[in-house]
């Protein structure tokens, strides 16, 4: 039996509305003082800023958005910027500033002036999202010693002063990526902090690289400059939203600017599915170069020559290999893949002895009793294949009992093993049912209805054809990212041949895939070798790719086949180079997060809520002093980072509640007020809540510098991402990442 196999929505910039009673209790020296929990964005057009904006909008952390180059946009003053709340008091109405650079507006800009006299009248921080190194950010020019151009593919390391502040869910290294030694893909500028700053000024560096030449100097990547009352952090290298050394600082950079107090979270996922537990998968032919017995392939009508089928000592090393990851795999099984084994408990069935022995380890997801194609009933006389269509033309399609039946035949087999399901979880075999382009471009009309009898509330799809959740009846989808760890390899020789072919020209031997479609693939220069091919290119190679969804908050499963936890086991390389790079990068503080179906599912429909609230004006988020005050229409819930120690206060006598959870450091996780309560309050700590603007310093002594006219130069090359090519993939396995 074979098969092949985000929220990222950018919030609006409508303003909080003031919904609630302003909170009591805060400090002195703040109550005169609302800040509302929005960043102001100031937008160059540029992929630094890009960045920013789109870390904002995977966490769901509200912002408003000035494009430097729209003609009608708002003049930033003093009115744009603060007012009056309805309870008197003096209101920002950001709590962040992110510019491009340190100066974005011409010499003795009014806006620049008010955003300065904003930042010291609130305490607001501000992000210079990329700028030249210069004595008006607090360091020296980038020469003697210094640096100017690419990075890439050379080592920053977190400071003793980030670990301990907004980078603290790090271990300490930021490699630069060198996906394709061909193109400049980073550039920056590393210099050192000036000596003698101006009076009242200091600057802390974060992240730093050694300065090539520089005779052990520490260049500076990301650091604070406090002077007269303002904050910047200031970034002196370019990046954009795709790059693994943005990913790793994204987190810190949104913490460092809102202080620790903000909207939205962001946590690391990975969830690993394997389909096809208890079934056999065809097996890759590497003459043929197709799969016979897949009706669907090119080998249609050959019967298979061989099937791959998991055994008990495979069984045994995953559940080993469980426990020394300190990870659970979800198994999604087909029973009937046991019933023919065991001919219906006729004979035994060692595998299915060993699954169930074992059961407890593992979690187990419907995949269907025995992986029926569920969509329109498939032509399998056509290459590729087709739907089946009556005399009048109109598609066929698979019954609505037959995928009931399907579904509710492999639920009751697992109650009857004992096996610990969700029953409202479900991936159909291929995902089909979904619609499935280019042959079936809607949805087959009985899965809905089949779902919604069959109680279904998840469904599983394919991410590379729906990257977003949608409603299928009574249920939504859950995206799952294929890997390219094939069903129907369970020997490296096998997968390698099968990636040979699919990614090589004609002319090099293979299908010329890769070469008739450009835009979604690249042909390889030349076939990888079959004996290392598998763990010098693939094994890297797929490893970043999955490790650049951990990083980018996206809580998707990941998808193989139990055929690649049999025979060579080759599934098993890939994630254990994965955890072992994500242990190399992240602190304790910040594991994995493995959820199950369920659960990433109504993540997913909470993000979406939540971004629709806040695009039709509907959510209030501020801070008065130490009290957070938040409001969100009822039963959307919101989503919050805050600093560890803070609490949920509750209605008399009730007490205080939890926030979130404990991760990275910090507090997080979505909050709905408490019982009887319309609105949500949190109490901060003193040693969490923001201090209150300090006067700025007197002026005698050292005069600050005044901005450059130079801008940092912004390479093309930088603004997009750049694919991990032959020898990129090389400088992964030899540790230069």
């Amino acid at each position: 039996m074979g098969r092949r196999t985000r929220w990222a929505a950018a919030f609006t910039a409508a303003g909080l509305l003031a919904l609630s009673a302003p909170a009591v209790g805060a400090s002195a020296a703040n109550t005169a003082q609302r800040i509302d929990l929005r960043v102001l964005v100031v937008d160059d057009g540029g992929p630094s800023v890009a960045a920013i904006v789109n870390e904002l909008d995977l966490t769901g952390t509200p912002y408003t958005r000035v494009s430097l180059s729209d003609a009608s946009r708002p003049t930033i003053n003093a009115a744009f910027l603060s007012g009056t709340d309805s309870s008197g008091r003096a209101e920002a109405r950001y709590q962040a500033v992110v510019l491009p650079n340190n100066a974005p507006f011409p010499a003795g800009s009014a806006e620049m002036a008010a955003l300065a006299s904003y930042e010291q009248t609130f305490g607001v921080r501000q992000v210079d999202a990329y700028t030249y190194a210069q004595p008006a950010v607090g360091l020296n020019w980038p020469a003697s010693p210094g640096y100017i151009g690419a990075l890439d593919g050379m080592q920053g390391a977190v400071t003793t002063a980030g670990l301990g502040g907004p980078f603290r869910y790090l271990k300490g290294s930021v490699p630069f990526e060198d996906n394709d030694p061909s193109v400049t893909e980073s550039y920056g500028y590393l210099a050192t902090p000036l000596a003698t700053q101006a009076a009242g000024a200091s600057f802390t560096p974060m992240v730093t690289m050694p300065i090539p030449n520089g005779g052990g100097a520490q260049g500076v990547l990301a650091g604070e400059y406090d002077h007269g009352g303002v904050s910047e952090l200031v970034l002196t290298f370019a990046y954009n939203q795709y790059q693994q050394q943005y990913r790793l600082l994204a987190r810190g950079i949104v913490d460092w600017m809102t202080q620790g107090v903000h909207i939205g979270y962001d946590r690391n996922y990975f969830a690993m599915h394997i389909d096809d537990v208890m079934l056999p998968d065809d097996r890759w032919s590497s003459t043929a170069k197709c799969t016979p017995g897949d009706a669907a392939s090119a080998c249609q009508g050959t019967p298979a020559e061989s099937q791959i089928r998991m055994t008990p000592a495979d069984v045994t090393y995953a559940q080993q290999w469980e426990k020394t990851n300190n990870f659970t795999l979800d198994f999604l099984f087909n029973a009937g893949g046991s019933d023919d084994a065991t001919q219906n408990g006729t004979v035994d069935d060692p595998l299915t002895d060993s699954l169930l022995q074992n059961k407890a380890s593992f979690r187990w997801v419907d995949h269907t009793y025995s992986h029926p194609f569920l969509g329109c009933v498939q032509n399998t006389t056509t290459v590729p294949w087709s739907c089946t269509t009556d005399a009048s033309g109109a598609t066929v399609w698979t019954d609505q009992k037959t995928i009931q039946d399907a579904i509710t035949q492999n639920v009751t087999w697992a109650r009857q093993k004992g096996l610990s399901i969700d029953a409202t979880e479900l991936v159909t075999g291929e995902h089909s049912g979904l619609r499935t382009l280019p042959q079936q471009p809607v949805d087959n009309p009985n899965l809905a209805p089949a779902l919604n009898s069959a109680g279904i509330k998840w469904t599983g799809s394919d991410h590379s054809r729906e990257p977003d959740q949608r409603a299928v009846g009574g249920a939504l989808t859950v995206p799952r990212f294929p890997m390219n760890v094939y069903y129907n390899a369970g020997h490296v020789a096998d997968e390698v041949d099968e990636y040979n072919w699919l990614y090589t020209a004609s002319t090099q031997g293979g299908s010329g895939i890769c070469t008739a479609n450009p835009a979604t693939t690249t042909c390889m220069p030349a076939p990888l070798d079959l004996s290392t091919g598998y763990s010098d290119y693939i094994v890297p190679l797929e490893s970043r790719i999955d490790m650049g969804h951990i990083l980018g908050d996206n809580p998707d499963p990941h998808y193989a086949h139990q055929s690649n936890l049999a025979e060579d086991r080759i599934l098993y390389p890939v994630l254990n180079s994965l955890f072992a790079d994500y242990a190399s990068l992240m602190a304790a503080n910040t594991p994995i997060v493995n959820l199950r179906e369920s659960a990433i599912g109504k993540e997913l429909q909470q993000r979406a809520a939540w971004q629709s609230a806040v695009a039709a004006n509907q959510v209030t988020a501020y801070r008065v002093g130490s009290t957070v005050t938040l409001q969100a229409p009822a039963g959307v819930q919101v989503p919050v980072t805050m600093p560890t120690g803070t609490t949920q206060t509750l209605l008399l006598g009730l007490g205080s509640g939890p926030v979130g959870s404990a991760y990275a450091g910090e507090l997080s996780g979505w909050m709905s007020p408490g019982t009887l309560q319309s609105s949500i309050t949190l109490k901060l700590t003193a040693a969490g809540t923001p201090a209150a603007p300090a006067a700025p310093a007197a002026t005698s002594g050292a005069t600050p510098a005044a901005p450059t006219t130079q801008q940092p130069l912004q390479l093309s090359t930088v603004a997009k991402a750049v694919p991990l090519t032959v020898t990129g993939v090389a400088k992964l396995l030899h540790g230069q990442k």
